[in-house]
């Protein structure tokens, strides 16, 4: 098997389609440049405004613009610059069309808008086409460089991997007549034989390998026929054994088992055993090595881990966005039905039962997001010492009269930066699983202490916060240890628990850049701790609930509401007249920007993240940013994806509450007026600008 040649490498034999795109708001034109640039291998796009222009962008990637510099709403020289801005299409060559401004002036602020050259109309068609070939045909050069590279680069990894397999080959050949190579006195494997007639298997180990990798020397495994088998986990000996019974049938048999080792501790074998025959082809001996697969079995289980953690992640984002718009709905007209009411008492009962239902499955949907990293926490910097004596307040009314609840505090607790609603959830979470493990009652400790830790421990060195959740409950074996964080672990009876409470404690530790250990011995306790780094920031103070009940704020401004589900859009139409706003409505960015174009009297743009079509909220935001800057922007999303930037906007969360939203635009309202920008009219009494 011969190394592939990467000299010989050659460019794709079908033709690099080069896309132009002409950008003129008379058809006539288009139409003339379009018979003029017509060519094999050439792609002709026109569009006859610079929206139009933009939306082909975000379809196509061009060898060369063609820009007329005078258009009505956004000239040439401003499409220029947007295009310029974005990295995508950022290096494309831009050619200006002009009849007017051929001064230096215009032409120079031409070229510092992007453009590579001037065509002045009339065009003169030989000029305008010599021109664009050569954009054109470096395009392609380009395409063809990148393509080559690309081929090159697939030759090479086939070349890297077919000297793999060949390396491979020869290993395992290598190992089938050698097999004395193998012994290694640096490497976890032990080399022993064991005879072929012996009831029990009496392995005779030919190094002191062994002895590194249990703790036992090999005289320890002569001593009683059965030692072997003794110390086989009671789980895999009945298995192992049946396996054993193939040898003489098959010749070779491949075991993993976990074996008790002198200090107590379990470790994964490899267990390889040949039978080797005599030169009349009788079985004569086993031969076999030994293989601690201690540390792969970990890495395979934390592979597992992580792909439950992605499926759960993978399931939930796709859910999340739909599941927190239906409650939107349903916590919307809630809010809505419960002005209504006021004085009924049953009725408001059963109201506020429905509202505190639907917000705890909004609180799920977050906290399944959040643990599986797909949804951004909203971190402050928490004093834990003022925190914890409220907290364990709770608690305490939680657990009942059968837990004894205490804290320990250091005298100076270092802050933390964490979501503090996660941060409480997951407290909480493990204190009912205190209870949980404590039926006939017992004593719940939560310590609270700085830590320093250093280099080789589980986190990177530095100073952190501690937090230690203890019980004196009925503790866990190790089979069940190993798995408590796995996501829909439980060992609790069905119906009464989902298996996500220390998976979700889990994951939000970790998005928070910590770490969670676990101690826990059968029928003396569990102690977990959450070691969450230490931060420089200033302690938050928490800002007052608002009120239930929301006086109305906006009289006399206009906020458009952008929203594809026509049930979330009626429900936020509402709520924002329930705050005294006039509200107008739009199904998708398209149809905001025109009503934007169209009414003068927009203050506030209140818009959904995930829409169908070309442009979403965040789009929407940005242009409205660029264009009409003292219009303010606030989105909402039940669910962020990875990939998208949001740190630039304002954002509230679905599903949300009338007082969320009131405070929302209360903020976005009040923020500083970006720099030139002309005053806005004066906001009209009990406003939110007041």
């Amino acid at each position: 098997m011969g190394a592939l040649r990467l000299g010989s490498v050659s460019p794709r034999s079908e033709p690099v389609l080069a896309k132009i795109l002409v950008v003129d708001d008379d058809p006539r034109n288009l139409l003339a440049m379009e018979e003029v640039l017509r060519s094999p291998g050439i792609a002709i796009i026109t569009a006859d405004s610079g929206e139009a222009a933009l939306r082909h962008l975000l379809q196509h990637d061009f060898a060369v613009i063609l820009l007329d510099v005078q258009m009505p709403r956004l000239d040439g020289y401003e499409v220029a610059g947007l295009i310029r801005n974005r990295p995508r299409s950022a290096r494309v060559p831009i050619l200006f069309l002009t009849a007017f401004n051929k001064d230096d002036l215009h032409v120079f602020r031409g070229y510092s808008a992007g453009a590579v050259d001037y065509v002045f109309k009339p065009i003169e068609p030989l000029i305008l086409k010599s021109k664009v070939n050569i954009f054109v045909d470096l395009y392609r050069k380009t395409e063809e460089i990148r393509r080559q590279g690309e081929e090159e680069r697939r030759l090479l990894i086939e070349n890297l991997r077919v000297r793999s397999e060949k390396l491979q080959t020869e290993q395992a050949l290598r190992r089938r007549e050698e097999h004395q190579s193998l012994v290694l006195q640096s490497l976890p494997i032990a080399l022993y034989t064991a005879s072929v007639d012996e009831d029990h298997r009496q392995l005779h180990f030919t190094n002191d390998s062994i002895d590194r990798i249990t703790g036992f020397r090999p005289e320890a495994f002569l001593e009683r026929p059965d030692f072997w088998s003794s110390r086989l986990k009671p789980e895999d000996r009945d298995r192992v054994l049946s396996q054993l019974q193939q040898l003489r049938d098959e010749g070779a048999v491949t075991l993993e088992y976990r074996w008790c080792c002198a200090d107590g501790t379990e470790r994964h074998f490899l267990d390889q055993t040949l039978l080797m025959h005599d030169d009349e082809g009788r079985p004569r001996e086993c031969f076999g090595m030994w293989f601690d697969i201690t540390e792969r079995t970990q890495m395979e289980q934390n592979l597992l881990h992580a792909s439950k953690l992605e499926a759960v992640g993978r399931l939930t984002g796709g859910i999340a966005h739909d599941f927190n718009n239906m409650l939107s709905v349903v916590i919307g007209n809630l809010d809505l039905l419960r002005k209504s009411i006021q004085g009924n008492e049953t009725a408001e009962r059963r109201v506020r039962m429905a509202m505190e239902s639907a917000q705890h499955c909004a609180d799920l949907t977050y906290r399944l997001l959040t643990f599986s990293r797909r949804q951004p926490l909203q971190v402050s910097t928490i004093d834990l010492k003022t925190l914890m004596p409220g907290l364990l307040d709770l608690m305490r009314r939680t657990l009942g009269e059968r837990i004894n609840a205490s804290l320990q505090l250091e005298q100076e607790i270092w802050p933390t930066q964490v979501d503090r609603a996660q941060l409480e959830a997951a407290l909480l979470n493990l204190a009912v699983n205190a209870r949980d493990a404590m039926p006939e009652g017992g004593d719940l400790t939560i310590a609270v202490e700085n830590r320093v830790m250093e280099e080789g421990t589980a986190v990177s060195a530095g100073e952190y916060v501690m937090i230690t959740v203890s019980d004196t409950g009925t503790g866990m074996p190790p089979e069940v240890l190993q798995r408590v964080f796995e996501p829909f672990f439980t060992t609790k009876e069905s119906g009464k628990g989902t298996g996500l409470g220390l998976s979700m404690v889990y994951g939000f530790v970790q998005q928070s850049h910590g770490h969670v250990e676990i101690d826990s011995v059968p029928n003396e306790g569990t102690s977990i701790r959450m070691i969450l780094p230490r931060t420089q920031g200033v302690v938050e103070r928490r800002q007052e609930t608002p009120p239930a009940v929301v006086e109305p704020f906006g009289a006399g401004q206009t906020v458009l509401v952008v929203e594809d589900d026509p049930a979330v859009r009626q429900v936020a139409l509402s709520t924002i007249r329930s705050l005294g706003f006039e509200a107008i409505e739009a199904a998708s960015a398209d149809e905001a920007l025109r009503l934007l174009k169209a009414d003068g009297h927009v203050r506030l743009v209140f818009s959904d993240v995930r829409m169908p079509g070309e442009l979403n909220g965040i789009d929407l935001a940005h242009l409205i940013k660029q264009e009409t800057p003292d219009i303010r922007v606030l989105l909402t999303t039940g669910y962020v994806d990875g990939d998208e930037t949001i740190d630039d906007v304002d954002l509230l969360y679905k599903p949300y509450q009338t007082s969320d939203l009131a405070a929302k635009i209360q903020s976005v309202m009040a923020a500083p007026q970006p720099p030139d920008v002309k005053s806005l009219p004066a906001p009209a009494p009990g406003s939110a600008a007041e």
